[in-house]
């Protein structure tokens, strides 16, 4: 009777039925599934980062697709320089000032404000003028009415002339980029300091227009890796500057994000460049 039993015993936990019982489902849908690969486990996790940031802004340009207006429309776009002005027809301004009518550029260069173009061309020439004496004995013979329209209008060339040499469409590529830096410092100051470089919003202006130049030229040449580097770099920095004034004041923050035509998820988060 013992070997009979011995016997049953031995069938019933070689049977099928048995055996699936000592085994949890986990393990037995784990013998079904084959092992995924380094790359097939790779391409999963790139599909997934798609799907997530498919509708998260640029953090170079800091918008969608699609919304690419809304850079136009903002403060920052608005103050700089428009370079395809600077490609039109020049357009000179006439102004009348003592030593006769001037054509004055639309936009002046090399850091000329309009400060400076009053003492260029209206106190200079009357300095230059006075600064002459009338000699009787000139070589010339020439009268004192004659020596004054002479010098007069020697004084009203000079002053055409360096009106043209100070119009913005003679600058370069490093003229242009300092008259936007000095307009950008000048707009995100404050009255209390009218220029005021060292500023968190007029940093993160700066910072967004040299971005936004990378940005333009690596889309146009994007085997340029110098330079993306360098940009990965300047859209980090901005992040940090932003960060900082987030926690110094968030009413500040969401103005400036605004005025550079920023998304908050641009420059928020992380950010792959």
């Amino acid at each position: 009777m013992f070997r009979a039993c011995l016997a049953q015993t031995s069938r019933n936990s070689a049977s099928p039925s048995t055996s699936s019982l000592i085994h949890t489902s986990a393990v037995l849908n784990a013998s079904k599934t084959q092992k995924l690969t380094s790359k097939a486990k790779a391409e999963i996790k790139a599909e997934k980062w798609r799907r997530t940031n498919a509708n998260r802004p640029s953090p170079v340009f800091g918008t969608r697709k699609g919304e690419e207006g809304t850079w136009d429309d903002c403060y920052l776009a608005k103050i700089l320089v428009n370079e395809a002005e600077l490609a039109a027809p020049p357009n000179m301004t006439p102004i009348k000032l003592p030593v006769g009518t001037v054509n004055l550029p639309s936009q002046m260069g090399f850091g000329v404000t309009d400060t400076d173009a009053e003492k260029l061309f209206r106190q200079l020439p009357e300095l230059s003028m006075n600064s002459r004496r009338f000699d009787d004995k000139n070589p010339q013979m020439q009268s004192f009415e004659q020596w004054a329209t002479q010098i007069l209008d020697r004084e009203h060339r000079k002053a055409n002339t360096f009106a043209q040499v100070i119009d913005l469409r003679n600058a370069d590529a490093d003229g242009i980029a300092y008259e936007n830096r000095r307009r950008i410092i000048v707009a995100f100051s404050t009255k209390e300091n009218p220029f005021d470089p060292g500023r968190t919003e007029v940093q993160a202006a700066i910072l967004t227009y040299r971005i936004r130049n990378l940005g333009n030229h690596l889309a146009k040449f994007p085997r340029d890796l110098g330079n993306r580097l360098g940009l990965r770099k300047l859209v980090h920095h901005r992040a940090k500057i932003l960060r900082y004034l987030r926690r110094k004041s968030n009413e500040r923050y969401e103005t400036v994000l605004e005025q550079l035509g920023l998304k908050r998820e641009s420059v928020e988060g992380e950010l792959i460049v």
